[in-house]
């Protein structure tokens, strides 16, 4: 299995943020109209309502061979993944069953993902099959002859988890949905100085707006992270403290000086506002001691602390690397599902002892699926691939969207079984928005390619995920 903390290290966020602030963007006219959203913030959303919403983003970097965690289960589907995935499939009896069945098809899980086997047969847990980026509806025909408008850098780790953080797959555009989304509605729900995008994986795309930044957060702790030199002694951080807004107040003659400590003071000010506020907010709920899990356990408490904070909206980020499994799939996915499914039991169970099971939804995302041939004893990078979305506002036990057809040479399979999506990124994720409390208005504001896929005239959303 290649090393894990590489893989996250290669694919981290300087590389990807850095590659976001010199491309150019070629929905620069449509997405610079955030630049002036005040009126906008008062118009599009509910300010008379007192709900609270957050999305929590889990984002499988590396590509996920996903089609070995959902896997048809009857005679005819089961077979075809067989004869795909040849070396790569995992045996059928030892899948663990789905209940019911989608157009027909039976399903099961990878035998390590337990918790969400029970999540799903719950009612709380559903699917979204074979989804990912593209530029405008397309067939292989299009495909093959060159008409269709693919997503830059197809199969490109780097352009294709900026693509599904941003929905913008024509262009290498520098922000992201959430972003978008918080340019559009924190003013109108958040009343706090501490962001509507919190992430526990350092900068990423998916919440960088025009407007609005992530605020980073440990795991561990309380959460904040302060300027170098605020130790854990309280005397000696009171006096740090106290001295480096001392220095931060005088009035500097060079306007960048003065940027530059306005900027320190106020991070200072965030991360003791974030601190005190999930301070006495604990969990009751046992999270395993892993890195996922100990970001999801910071998540609830921060959910917890929503009041304190000020928050109606929020959204959060979490990534966990280290799926490019060119080489030993089966074995790195038996020690790395476990993670996963654990983590999501666990936080799902917080959230039902916070009673914020119905206001959270999480849902997975990654750079692309994987071939379904074997290229030895790994998978490659391929395209359309199969996501979770989980809560208890969602309509669970299904499988939205059309499995595809796993047998070589189908009508999707642009070779060794790179499956050409059935559902766009920019469908999946408006119907998160939606949710979230975006209007279909405000859609092509947040995905400007929208259009291509889903009528805002229509009396549905763009999946029907959630309930009510």
């Amino acid at each position: 299995m290649k090393n894990h903390n590489k893989i996250k290290e290669s694919i981290s966020r300087r590389h990807f943020m850095g590659q976001a602030s010199c491309a150019a963007v070629t929905a620069t006219p449509l997405l610079s109209t955030l630049l002036n959203l005040k009126m906008v913030n008062n118009a599009t959303a509910n300010t008379n309502s007192d709900d609270f919403k957050a999305l929590v983003c889990i984002f499988f970097a590396g590509g996920i061979d996903s089609f070995n965690m959902l896997v048809p289960t009857d005679s005819e589907g089961y077979g075809a993944y067989q004869k795909a995935r040849s070396d790569l499939a995992l045996i059928q009896e030892s899948l663990l069953p789905l209940n019911g069945s989608a157009n027909g098809k039976t399903f099961g899980l990878h035998s390590a993902m337990k918790e969400v086997q029970e999540i799903y047969n719950a009612g709380e847990l559903s699917f979204v099959s074979n989804v990912g980026t593209l530029a405008e509806p397309t067939d292989l025909k299009g495909f093959e002859n060159g008409s269709a408008k693919l997503p830059l850098g197809l199969f490109s780790h780097s352009d294709q988890i900026m693509h599904w953080q941003t929905s913008v797959p024509d262009a290498r555009a520098p922000y992201g949905w959430a972003g978008r989304m918080g340019d559009l509605l924190n003013s109108a729900y958040n009343k706090s100085a501490v962001s509507m995008n919190i992430s526990l994986s350092g900068s990423n795309f998916f919440q960088a707006g025009e407007r609005s930044v992530s605020y980073e957060v440990s795991p561990n702790g309380n959460g904040s992270i302060q300027l170098n030199g605020f130790g854990n002694n309280p005397s000696i951080q009171a006096l740090s403290k106290t001295a480096v807004k001392s220095l931060m107040d005088q009035e500097y003659k060079n306007v960048f000086k003065k940027t530059f400590a306005k900027k320190n003071k106020e991070s200072i000010d965030v991360s003791e506002e974030f601190a005190n506020a999930i301070s006495g907010n604990s969990i009751s709920t046992a999270f395993s001691p892993t890195e996922l899990s100990q970001s999801l356990k910071m998540i609830a408490r921060t959910i917890k602390s929503q009041k304190q904070l000020g928050m109606r909206r929020q959204t959060f980020f979490v990534l966990y690397g280290g799926w490019d499994h060119h080489e030993e799939l089966v074995n790195s996915q038996n020690s790395m599902l476990p993670v996963v499914s654990k983590a999501m039991g666990e936080f799902n169970q917080s959230l039902k002892e916070i009673n914020m099971h119905k206001n959270v939804t999480t849902f997975t995302a990654s750079d692309f699926a994987r071939t379904l041939s074997s290229n030895g004893r790994g998978s490659d990078h391929a395209w359309g691939g199969n996501h979770m979305v989980m809560g208890g506002a969602v309509k669970g036990g299904r499988i939205f969207g059309n499995y595809p057809d796993l047998a070589p040479g189908s009508a999707l399979d642009t070779g060794r079984g790179r499956l050409i999506p059935t559902l766009s990124t920019d469908e999946y994720f408006a119907e998160l928005a939606l949710w979230f409390g975006a209007k279909k208005a405000d859609l092509p504001l947040i995905f400007p390619n929208i259009n291509r896929f889903y009528s805002l005239n229509s009396n549905q959303n763009p999946l029907g995920i959630f309930k009510g």
